[in-house]
């Protein structure tokens, strides 16, 4: 017999293969996808992703993901006005066959802050994660949350440290990096995670940590610790930080939110990172990815940003593929883990840019994806940096695209779920 969640999957794997032979073949189709995805109304009986090994697990069956960040759902989701673009983003998510979005979990004081003060939270943007979460669940999109920021964007990691020096803590350094190692800031974060795990959704009556809708939480986004270039004061963090979450959630994973670097302990600092600062920030994917707590590793890509004297199309490229295999390798080898390329993207600020390029970047990147997915090897899946919705683009940055306004891309993503789908489904037992 076949289960809720297991028909819901295979409906979208279907729909994403119709639209494929439609975009291929011409308009005679289309019909047979709209009755497709016309024909499920009731919400998808989801279940909590797994790992086994280096597979992520869902139902019995290998799980891969083709999915996006949209960052601002949460904050978006606030006012009237703008809550409908949350649903407009996540239908065409759903329409494209994506699985998985990641979502900042955080808005550390300023406009339209989640937390105003340690411990305090706006009731009013509660509910708002509590309707993207919910929204997100009708949709049948997997939602991965991030808990703090290492930026200032949204407070992040200074915020904390702004807090705790207003308090007056004896002691406390003036480095953002105190983050990571003043006790009083821990017990914050500390007590910020514990409020978001056991957060009973207002909407489904669904506490946080027993929702599946939720693939798993990543503790920081792209944590760096200069102030020690060791990595021992993130590493520590990471394994404080990482068990404190599964003790109080059991069932549902834990990634860090790395870039991606080699520490400078790792061979491959010096042939893979793309560039000697990048052993110099305080973080190593091999090391920090191997805690026993953390469930996948987790891996950005920027080659416009990380190779900003390199013009040449094919070079950038050929570096793509070099980073990206290395990862899996280590994943396979190494760390035995699912590896999650959590961002990527493609500048439109580069010299001479083409939208084209942008295109072939996306493609280079999702084309090893399934070559991983088809050997059964680590690299279990991709999430696009950054989708907006419609009359966004003001807000975005050099990255960021309405998926739908170029039809080349819109097409390269839904293949690729058609694909991943499909290899998917070929799992079952």
């Amino acid at each position: 017999m076949v289960s809720g969640q297991r028909l819901f999957f295979s409906f979208f794997g279907l729909a994403s293969c119709v639209t494929f032979i439609y975009l291929s073949f011409g308009e005679l189709l289309l019909g047979l996808e709209l009755v497709l995805m016309s024909h499920h109304h009731e919400e998808p009986n989801l279940g909590f992703v797994e790992r086994n090994g280096s597979q992520f697990m869902l139902d019995g069956r290998a799980f891969y993901i083709n999915g996006w960040n949209s960052f601002w759902l949460m904050d978006q989701a606030v006012d009237e006005y703008s809550r409908p673009r949350v649903r407009e983003i996540l239908q065409a998510g759903a329409k494209m066959g994506l699985t998985v979005c990641r979502i900042w979990a955080f808005n550390d004081r300023g406009f339209n802050a989640l937390q105003l003060s340690p411990g305090h939270f706006d009731e009013r943007v509660f509910q708002a994660l509590d309707y993207v979460i919910a929204e997100a669940r009708q949709h049948g999109i997997r939602l991965l949350l991030s808990l703090v920021n290492n930026w200032h964007d949204f407070g992040g990691k200074a915020q904390y440290v702004k807090w705790a020096m207003e308090e007056g803590r004896v002691g406390l350094s003036a480095s953002n990096d105190s983050f990571f190692f003043n006790p009083s800031i821990r017990r914050n974060f500390k007590n910020y995670i514990k409020s978001i795990l056991t957060r009973r959704n207002s909407i489904s009556g669904i506490e946080y940590r027993n929702d599946p809708t939720i693939f798993a939480w990543e503790l920081i986004n792209e944590p760096q610790c200069i102030s020690d270039a060791s990595g021992d004061t993130l590493h520590e963090w990471i394994e404080d930080m990482s068990c404190f979450v599964k003790s109080i959630d059991k069932k549902h994973l834990v990634s860090v939110g790395l870039e991606g670097f080699y520490g400078p302990r790792n061979p491959k600092s010096l042939t893979i990172n793309p560039g000697k600062w990048a052993s110099e920030l305080g973080s190593d994917f091999i090391r920090n990815s191997n805690i026993s707590s953390i469930d996948f590793a987790s891996v950005h890509i920027y080659p416009d940003l990380w190779l900003k004297d390199e013009k040449e199309v094919e070079e950038k490229l050929k570096y793509v593929s070099m980073w990206m295999l290395s990862h899996i390798e280590d994943g396979d080898k190494e760390l035995r883990k699912p590896v999650m390329f959590t961002e990527f993207g493609s500048s439109n600020l580069s010299e001479n840019f083409h939208p084209s390029q942008r295109d072939r970047m996306y493609k280079t990147v999702l084309d090893i994806i399934y070559e991983s997915a088809k050997e059964s090897r680590s690299g279990a899946g991709g999430l696009f940096w950054q989708f907006l919705a419609g009359g966004m683009e003001e807000v975005g940055d050099a990255f960021s695209i309405v998926p739908w306004s170029r039809p080349s891309t819109y097409r390269l993503i839904k293949e690729q779920s058609c694909k991943l789908a499909t290899t998917s489904l070929a799992s079952f037992p």
